[in-house]
């Protein structure tokens, strides 16, 4: 595996490449990245692994200067898992001038994190069209965790015709359920106690729209009750949402996400949930 730092760079190691798989990552690399890096290995004979902690996403407040940075251990992620490139530009390379072009995606960025976060899509958006410039790859590969993210992207591709193949790779969780994320780093031992509420609210609701449930308001409360237990944990937001532009529904139909975003102490977890509402079951027996 090979290291490269320029764009002049990695476009030579990649002139003779045919099918090439890009993973996006800002680093600080976890085992859910890491089965993004192992699907690309499968699916594609030429594997990228970009690492770039992108400054235009992140408010002024935000945890920009704090975001985690093992670059050592995330070459050593990446080659463990097969990946032929990593892409780890500095940011003087990425952006050499003020940056005056953004995209942006418009609905699908201005529900759940795009309402609390603004600007951060347009980040997200810019930064991905400059990195499939940069790598032209067939297939990208973004984690189901970060939804709005993946959806943002699959849209801005669909607008903008790229040739590229936008693939979304299901969240990996530890064993109680809470989602793998670089800024679990940031959690302390009493916090990670209190992390799994997040999942499990997702879950309560879940069960209420399989189980019949059409009332959002009644499927959310659900949810809330859970993440109210726990002194901790601030909730930002819980919506259930439309699966495809993410905007909050009035009445549960047929298939719904349910997200969250919630704040315990200074980190903020996000995490999401999709449910195909099942029918009611009927009673047959005779009265």
């Amino acid at each position: 595996m090979r290291a490269v730092h320029t764009v002049s760079d990695l476009r030579k190691a990649l002139e003779s490449a045919e099918l090439i798989g890009l993973v996006p990552t800002m680093g600080a690399l976890h085992a859910g990245h890491e089965n993004l890096i192992e699907m690309a290995r499968r699916e594609c004979t030429t594997v990228v692994v970009s690492i770039f902690v992108n400054p235009i996403q992140f408010g002024p407040s935000e945890d920009y200067a704090r975001y985690p940075r093992p670059l050592e251990q995330d070459l050593e992620a990446c080659a463990r898992r097969g990946a032929d490139l990593v892409f780890a530009p500095p940011v003087e390379e990425m952006y050499p001038l003020p940056q005056l072009t953004f995209v942006e995606v418009t609905r699908i960025s201005e529900h759940l994190c795009g309402k609390f976060r603004p600007g951060h899509f347009r980040g997200v958006a810019t930064v991905v069209l400059k990195l499939l410039n940069i790598v032209q790859p067939q297939r990208a590969y973004f984690g189901e965790k970060d939804m709005q993210q993946l959806q943002v992207i699959r849209r801005m591709a669909l607008d903008l015709n790229l040739p590229v193949t936008i693939v979304g790779v299901p969240t990996v969780r530890e064993a109680d359920g809470l989602a793998l994320s670089s800024r679990n780093k940031y959690l302390s031992v009493e916090e990670r106690r209190a992390a799994p509420a997040l999942y499990q609210a997702l879950q309560a609701a879940v069960r209420g729209i399989r189980e019949g449930e059409r009332d959002v308001t009644k499927a959310r409360t659900a949810a809330l009750e859970i993440l109210e237990k726990q002194p901790l944990i601030r909730v930002e937001y819980l919506e259930i949402v439309d699966p495809d532009e993410l905007a909050p529904v009035s009445t549960i139909g047929r298939s719904v996400r349910i997200a969250a975003a919630i704040w315990i102490g200074r980190t903020r977890l996000i995490d999401n949930v999709f449910v195909k509402a099942t029918a009611p079951q009927v009673s047959t027996r005779a009265k």
